[in-house]
């Protein structure tokens, strides 16, 4: 997917998921392998909600491949500034 595809897709419903996800784009995102970038883009596919509750530890994706790129999105966010 192309960078200002990723950009608007990143643009969500939720300032909380912008704070999160917009960061992860331009800091993280780059440095990814191939597979974890597919993980990303993915990811952009699912709703606010879930994903909020996935970022705040409160659940986690069912989907391995989800659950792969969301750690990797926790782990990562204290770097993101």
């Amino acid at each position: 997917m192309e960078r200002n595809r990723l950009f608007w897709a990143c643009r969500r419903g939720m300032l909380e998921l912008d704070l999160i996800l917009l960061p992860f784009l331009e800091q993280i995102y780059p440095t990814l392998e191939e597979d974890d970038q597919r993980r990303f883009q993915l990811l952009l596919e699912c709703e606010d909600q879930d994903m909020f509750k996935w970022f705040l530890r409160r659940e986690n994706p069912e989907a391995p491949e989800l659950l792969k790129i969301v750690q990797i999105i926790r782990d990562t966010r204290q770097q993101l500034v």
